[in-house]
């Protein structure tokens, strides 16, 4: 393991804190970039013995400080903010910053389908992005995360409140999705061993649960029954939101769950089931 840190931008998002996480827990040298260092989350990176510096995915200046002798860096963008335009000028302001501070191994988290032609917006402005990252000089890998299991989520009051999971596909259409776990320990792995991925585009799911066998593991997990209604797509009013779940429709996320889980073992591959029976183990 190289005594230089690891970078990790947007340190206490979903995606940044997942891979900080993974990275402390394997005793690597953590550097994490955060916009408020006087965050509750900010704090316990620091208390975990975790670099903590200041900057902006938007601050060119601020990333090729932050970039200096490292030994490798994992990077995301987000849409939701400000829209896909800036998005894109996130990750060229990450790419710049990257050459600038001769950063030797980047590794980029866009999202499962982005070279699919998806029409997706936010699938759309990644693969902007990483045909700008592919086109550079950088050593770099690029991760393509499904679904986030912890999506559903957004609709706890009603999974608990009235037992029901809706979600806009058949009851019957697997959805590939991604533990976000399990993507902090495989870009913990890629970070830390990157000889045999540099140069590779790699997407990642846990698992393909139906939508019935989501509400019957939270069944299980909660304690109570958990039904499916559908959703009708035509009441999804963000256009982004309505282009992603006809493409899940559609041709959906294409990862090869048995190669990639036979390639790399260790990350363990969590299952829908067992998400949802540690996520609400002290569910009454």
């Amino acid at each position: 393991m190289s005594d230089h840190p690891i970078l990790v931008l947007a340190a206490t998002g979903g995606q940044g804190r997942a891979v900080s996480t993974a990275l402390l827990e394997r005793g690597a040298p953590l550097r994490a970039l955060v916009r408020n260092p006087a965050s509750p989350g900010a704090r316990a990176l620091a208390e975990r013995g975790a670099e903590v510096v200041t900057g902006s995915l938007d601050d060119a200046d601020s990333l090729t400080a932050a970039m200096q002798d490292v030994a490798a860096v994992f990077a995301m963008t987000t849409p939701f903010e400000s829209g896909v335009d800036a998005e894109i000028e996130q990750g060229h302001t990450i790419i710049t910053a990257a050459e600038r501070a001769r950063v030797p191994h980047l590794v980029f988290s866009s999202v499962a389908g982005a070279n699919q032609d998806s029409g997706v917006p936010h699938f759309e402005s990644k693969r902007v992005i990483e045909a700008e990252l592919e086109s550079s000089a950088l050593p770099h890998t690029i991760l393509g995360p499904t679904y986030f299991y912890d999506n559903a989520l957004g609709g706890i009051d009603r999974i608990r409140t009235d037992g029901v999971l809706d979600l806009p596909l058949p009851p019957d259409r697997p959805l590939q999705q991604l533990d976000r776990r399990d993507l902090g320990a495989f870009a913990a792995h890629v970070l830390l061993s990157p000889d045999h991925v540099v140069g590779r585009r790699i997407e990642l799911a846990s698992d393909a649960p139906t939508p019935e066998s989501m509400a019957a593991a939270l069944t299980h997990a909660i304690g109570s029954p958990i039904r499916y209604e559908q959703v009708p797509l035509g009441s999804i009013e963000s256009p982004d939101m309505h282009a992603m779940w006809w493409f899940l429709n559609g041709p959906g996320y294409q990862v090869d769950l048995a190669g990639l889980h036979a390639e790399f073992p260790d990350v363990g591959w969590t299952s829908f089931a067992n998400w949802a029976a540690r996520t609400f183990e002290t569910a009454t």
